[in-house]
């Protein structure tokens, strides 16, 4: 079992470099897998979609709080980490153009030595993925194929890949340099829906289910394994990432957790801006946990 550590925007700090590279060394030291940042091109001061995560359906979150781009802030703690993984939860991946994303996501897993994985989610913001002219309703078709299209040019040799498809299209491309990471880098699926399960179990290293617990939680794990056999790949080689809160898990928690299937617990820290507060829960938490 794995514990990783989600930065929390609603903070204010993740922005901050330096309160960043003290919490992210602070959170190597406590023997933490992986510290997770979120991803918002935009936010939105209107919005008329609903957040599928809270009951209100509103997102607990400022429209102007700082929110740095995830890949540039990891880029920048990996420099100033040894050990600890360098993740994403979620990368908005519709907005994002997939044969650039591809040489960030490799120079960031080569001057890193390894330590990145990405969670990538379809967003649930329409205003925000309208405003970076992705059409909401084709957002899941176009996620499915830059999966495909990443892949592809992290597998590519000098000779180049060629893609011909709905949303990109391509002749004879060359990506250098490669992930470090053999198969190129982890990627791994959030959401809450059938959708997001299928898309795991077809295209993904493994899932993050968002919002689920007990029988839907059960129904989205089991549709991933399936989907996975039915695309000759090994269900037995994705992992499950589950989450809960840094200020209240313990082991016996974690313990259930693990019985569900979970090879990772994704821990949301509390929102507090005050680093030696931040750096006590997550000591606390380390502690809790005997890591």
């Amino acid at each position: 079992m794995e514990f990783a550590v989600v930065a929390s925007s609603a903070s204010g700090r993740t922005a901050d470099p330096e309160w960043m590279s003290a919490y992210a060394r602070h959170a190597e030291a406590c023997g933490f897998e992986s510290l997770v940042l979120v991803e918002h091109a935009v936010m939105a001061s209107e919005y008329a979609s609903e957040y599928p995560y809270a009951p209100s359906g509103r997102v607990e979150l400022a429209a102007d709080v700082d929110i740095p781009d995830p890949l540039e802030m990891l880029s920048f703690l990996a420099g100033r980490t040894e050990r600890l993984g360098l993740a994403t939860g979620v990368l908005v991946l519709p907005v994002h153009q997939p044969v650039v994303l591809a040489k960030r996501l490799a120079t960031l897993d080569r001057i890193s030595g390894g330590r990145l994985r990405i969670c990538v989610g379809m967003g649930w913001l329409r205003e925000e993925l309208e405003a970076c002219d992705v059409p909401f309703t084709a957002r899941g078709r176009r996620a499915n194929e830059q999966i495909e299209v990443l892949r592809k040019l992290w597998a590519g040799g000098p000779d180049g890949v060629s893609h011909h498809g709905e949303f990109f299209d391509f002749d004879h491309a060359v990506s250098y340099p490669k992930p470090v990471q053999a198969g190129g880098v982890p990627l791994h699926i959030g959401g809450h829906t059938p959708a997001a399960a299928r898309r795991a179990g077809r295209y993904g290293n493994g899932l993050q289910p968002l919002g689920l617990a007990g029988e839907a939680l059960a129904d989205v794990v089991a549709l991933m394994r399936r989907t996975a056999e039915e695309h000759d790949r090994d269900p037995n080689a994705l992992e499950l990432s589950l989450g809960h809160l840094v200020t209240k898990i313990n082991a016996d928690r974690a313990a259930s957790l693990e019985a569900q299937g979970a090879t990772r617990i994704v821990l949301a820290a509390s929102d507090t801006g005050d680093l030696e507060q931040a750096k006590d829960e997550l000591s606390a938490c380390a502690e809790r946990l005997g890591l």
